[in-house]
């Protein structure tokens, strides 16, 4: 564990010494925060409620998707894909810890950074401006905390199998860029979940994705309270488990064919 703690830290270290970008990020967050903010106000000036929503719902929704992309890294990331083609994957893979286990230590810390230094500051950006929710009840801020981590793990194995496709493909950005177009609506992140035709709604509902940005908000939104807010960590945690599953077969598979040929 102590390796892996020490990974968690130096990542850490690692991004809070680019300052200036994430002031140019935070910029950016409040900047299509306000945006997206005028679309919703928009909508309710003809109605007072959209699919269960009001408008301070809605704002609040605004604001939190906008503070979550950098934990949950919405965005995609290329880096252990990069190592498959430069090679330097081999030394990785040589290395007596688990390869997994380090990646993920890597993004934990990463994103316990943007926790700090994105997802507070744009929150809060978000109550000056617009005075959207924010929980009263310590329970609520325990279940968030809990979605949010589950969030995070699951965000990070799809991550971590569409950089994996590199052992199969000589590039995955394609793949990447496919898979931010389908994130950026299974999620719920373009418009809530709740906004979908029921019968689809229904259905993305129970699809893993749900659990990377949909879930964590309508606990911060107390849309999903006792029972029924244990029952969306469970189906959170259920999905991680089949997806640290899967990525511990696939890297299994993938590492198999790179030592056939030869790497």
């Amino acid at each position: 564990m102590r390796l892996y703690l020490e990974t968690m830290r130096v990542s850490f270290r690692r991004y809070r010494a680019y300052r200036a970008a994430n002031i140019a990020g935070l910029i950016t967050n409040g900047f299509f925060g306000v945006v997206r903010s005028y679309v919703f106000l928009a909508l309710y000036r003809e109605r007072k409620v959209a699919a269960g929503y009001d408008l301070l719902d809605a704002l609040t929704y605004v604001w939190v998707t906008q503070s979550l992309i950098m934990p949950v890294l919405m965005w995609g990331w290329l880096e252990i894909a990069n190592t498959i083609r430069t090679g330097d994957i081999a030394s990785d893979l040589s290395k007596p810890f688990s390869y997994f286990g380090y990646w993920l230590s890597r993004d934990l810390g990463r994103t316990v950074y943007h926790v700090l230094y994105r997802t507070v500051p744009t929150v809060f950006l978000g109550w000056v401006l617009f005075r959207i929710q924010i929980p009263e009840r310590a329970s609520t801020w325990l279940l968030f905390a809990l979605s949010l981590l589950l969030a995070v793990v699951l965000g990070f194995c799809i991550r971590f199998l569409i950089n994996l496709c590199g052992f199969w493909t000589t590039e995955v950005r394609g793949i990447n860029g496919l898979a931010l177009v389908a994130l950026n609506f299974l999620t719920g992140f373009i418009v809530p979940l709740a906004f979908f035709p029921p019968s689809v709604r229904e259905a993305v509902e129970l699809l893993p994705f749900a659990g990377m940005i949909s879930i964590p908000l309508n606990i911060w939104l107390e849309r999903a309270t006792g029972l029924e807010a244990f029952g969306l960590l469970l189906q959170q945690a259920l999905w991680v488990a089949v997806f640290v599953l899967l990525c511990q077969v696939v890297l299994g598979a993938a590492t198999k064919k790179l030592v056939v040929q030869g790497g």
